[in-house]
């Protein structure tokens, strides 16, 4: 099930998206499909349907979550993206912060910097938590789990080299893209088109495929991230976790459109801007 976060004019609202191919998910642009509009917060109701239908066209796509906490960042979880950064992957995962003023949703624009000359797209798949978590072992963790959504870890990665730490070159605003719904995780025993251990990820830089790889090449699955991540710190409800990017990062430019996408859950792109 998917559940996307809209406004059809200055009211946010949350709704099932219906109607959509079933061979894949249509990107936030494309006129396929209805939103199914429910009460309250799926993050802390159990979703519960109005009756009112909103054709997915006539909805703005905002951000499936902003995260009341935090968003936690997780670097070199794919091998092969360490041997292009120049190294091999550490034993445990780097972590990192990002505020969620850094978060923005599809079709909004990433701002660069004017400190940064070198800024990268990054896809990866996000993970949505949905209660506290603290010292949990990875079976509690994935007990956690309210879903999957979509993000680009921008990364401004001259200041990542520069910089001591990599709090400026990750936490600046506008550099979490998320979108463009949230996959909720079918019951036990429910056959899903979605399955995080084995999911294509994928960046295209005006329409042209930049990046691709899987996420059956994390060196840390879902669940022991969230788990390493809880000993550290405690995970609330709407924290986002990301969990790395595959090879293939590059540069994005001003005037540029970077898509990120995950098969299985959906595509969404924003616009690359400086002022």
């Amino acid at each position: 099930m998917k559940i996307a976060r809209f406004s059809t004019g200055d009211e946010l609202r949350y709704g099932i998206v219906d109607g959509l191919p079933t061979d894949e998910a249509a990107p936030s642009g494309e006129s396929a499909g209805r939103l199914l509009v429910l009460k309250g917060d799926p993050l802390y109701t159990v979703p519960e349907a109005t009756g009112e239908v909103v054709p997915l066209n006539e909805a703005r796509l905002v951000s499936p979550v902003i995260p009341r906490s935090k968003v936690v960042g997780i670097g070199k979880n794919y091998a092969a993206h360490a041997a292009e950064m120049g190294g091999e992957a550490p034993a445990d995962p780097i972590v990192f912060l990002k505020p969620n003023t850094a978060v923005i949703g599809p079709d909004m624009p990433i701002v660069l910097p004017d400190w940064s000359r070198e800024v990268h797209y990054e896809a990866e798949l996000a993970v949505v938590i949905k209660t506290v978590v603290k010292d949990a072992s990875p079976r509690d963790a994935a007990a956690a789990v309210l879903g999957y959504t979509v993000a680009n870890d921008v990364s401004a990665r001259d200041c990542q080299r520069q910089d001591s730490t990599w709090t400026r070159a990750k936490a600046f605003d506008t550099s979490c893209p998320l979108g463009p719904w949230i996959e909720i995780p079918e019951p036990a025993g429910e056959r899903s088109a979605f399955d995080p251990a084995d999911a294509v990820v994928r960046a295209r830089v005006d329409g042209r495929v930049v990046q691709e790889g899987n996420t059956a090449d994390m060196i840390h699955s879902v669940p022991e991230l969230i788990a390493y991540v809880s000993r550290i710190f405690t995970l609330l409800p709407g924290d986002v976790v990301l969990t790395g990017t595959p090879a293939g990062v590059g540069e994005i430019h001003a005037g540029q459109r970077v898509e990120v996408e995950v098969e299985g859950i959906g595509s969404f792109g924003n616009p690359v801007v400086r002022r």
